[in-house]
């Protein structure tokens, strides 16, 4: 009778000493910089070869609505670390942004760094009994202000930072190529390009990081940001190809560039590699995304506008999750989301508990990642852009299928249906009022929920006849 009772408790608590057991997954988070929606063969591209982020796409989840926070890349990286949007950052243009005299509006004076008070995710990880390590372009350190020093990556979470500082793109000697004057990363040899140094450096870490405590690995490209350079053999590749290309969705053909995403194809194949050889592939979660719409003035795969644009092309980015024995291998979802997720949704695939008041503005996407749902509550997407760039300032709100563009100039509207125009062809403006009304009401609610910085009449405007440069 002893026998059958102690039997039955540890049949009771068998289970639940096997899940207590379980690892906490590993994180590989990968930005790129600079990539269109349309840069990738899983999104439609012919003239790029991207094998291995294909086949990442196949073994995970594909968001076919997948947005960064802004426009630029500065503000969108803040908001995937923080959780909340650029606007409720204050910091909403790239560091240090463009400086125009003769403009109708005048800027606001924005932030260039995430404020200390900010508990950004590798912070909230290394709670968890995380390693943190960041590589490649941090662009978030306030270049001449006497706190600079103080704003590095290893200064906000991470445990390891190699190649991060105030640069937003490669200003070394060699740009791409060797030397690179990058932190905690050798110059190698002549001729050794940006990506594979990098990329060497993470797969060293890994060889030491895998074998203490998980880790979240955070892997921002330089690529596929300007100057465009790729290796000779690779522009010789794609030189070639052109000439017999058949270009029917009017792809940007530039060799230089499409050797750049080449040589980031090779870097993820590389890092999806190592996780197998190390044993770790099943209990790691490999995110992909972008931080702004490609840097070239090209409509590529149906969408509207590229970097700086306040048009699809602008902010929709690639948005692949694989967690594996968790997200259905070739899943699709077409649900909006947005950088400022990521934040919840690691820390609850981690099993760590949700932080509100952090990461304000993200949500936790988990259940779309599993299945378990098909769509989200019911929910708005916003951008807030009070800065001159190749567009003229604006905010912006995507609820359902419906998008609304305010330019701030001018007050004019553009209303779409990305449902059926994804394209953004057709200003609905005029002939939908009600929508508009309810959408502008919503955009307006929202910048006063968080604080957002507007722009005022410009002083320096000598008198009413100056137009605006931009």
């Amino acid at each position: 009778m002893l026998i059958i009772k102690y039997s039955f408790k540890l049949f009771i608590l068998l289970p639940i000493l096997c899940f207590a057991q379980q690892p906490k997954p590993n994180f590989v988070f990968l930005l790129v910089d600079d990539v269109g929606w349309g840069d990738f063969g899983c999104y439609g591209a012919r003239f790029n070869e991207t094998p291995n982020i294909d086949k990442l796409a196949k073994e995970g989840m594909l968001f076919t609505n997948g947005y960064a926070a802004c426009t630029v890349c500065s503000p969108s990286r803040a908001a995937i670390l923080s959780g909340k949007y650029p606007a409720r950052l204050k910091l909403t243009d790239w560091i240090d942004g463009h400086k125009y005299s003769n403009t109708k509006l005048k800027v606001p004076e924005w932030k260039m760094k995430i404020d200390h008070k900010e508990i950004l995710l590798p912070e909230a990880l290394k709670t968890g009994g995380y390693s943190t390590v960041f590589l490649g372009k941090w662009h978030l350190m306030p270049k001449g202000q006497d706190d600079f020093e103080m704003h590095y990556p290893t200064n906000h979470g991470f445990d390891i930072n190699v190649g991060g500082r105030e640069w937003g793109a490669p200003k070394g000697r060699g740009k791409y190529f060797s030397p690179f004057d990058m932190p905690n990363l050798d110059d190698g040899n002549k001729g050794d390009f940006l990506t594979d140094k990098l990329t060497d450096a993470a797969v060293t870490i890994l060889d030491t990081i895998s074998k203490e405590k998980p880790f979240f690995l955070y892997f921002s490209y330089y690529t596929i940001h300007e100057p465009v350079m790729a290796p000779p053999e690779l522009i010789y590749k794609y030189k070639k190809k052109s000439k017999t290309f058949c270009n029917t969705k009017n792809e940007y053909l530039d060799p230089a560039r499409a050797g750049m995403v080449e040589k980031l194809d090779n870097s993820i194949g590389r890092l999806m590699n190592k996780l197998e050889v190390l044993g770790i592939a099943d209990n790691t979660v490999v995110i992909l995304t972008g931080d702004n719409g490609g840097n070239y003035d090209e409509t590529t795969n149906g969408l509207k506008g590229y970097k700086g644009f306040s048009h699809e092309g602008g902010t929709r980015e690639p948005f692949i999750v694989k967690w594996p024995n968790k997200v259905k291998p070739g899943s699709v979802c077409e649900e909006n989301v947005i950088g400022t997720d990521f934040y919840p949704t690691l820390l609850g695939m981690a099993g760590l508990k949700q932080r509100p008041q952090n990461h304000k503005d993200g949500v936790n996407i988990v259940s779309l990642l599993t299945g378990d749902k098909k769509s989200l509550k019911k929910r708005k997407l916003f951008w807030h852009y009070p800065h001159y760039h190749r567009t003229k300032p604006y905010g912006a709100i995507r609820d359902g299928d419906w998008k609304l563009i305010e330019f701030f100039e001018d007050g004019s509207l553009e209303l779409y249906n990305l449902s059926t125009d994804p394209k953004e062809d057709v200003n609905l403006a005029k002939s939908k009022p009600k929508r508009v009304k309810c959408l502008m009401t919503d955009l307006k609610k929202w910048r006063k929920s968080v604080d957002a910085q507007m722009m005022l009449s410009n002083p320096n405007l000598l008198n009413k006849g100056v137009k605006s440069k931009r």
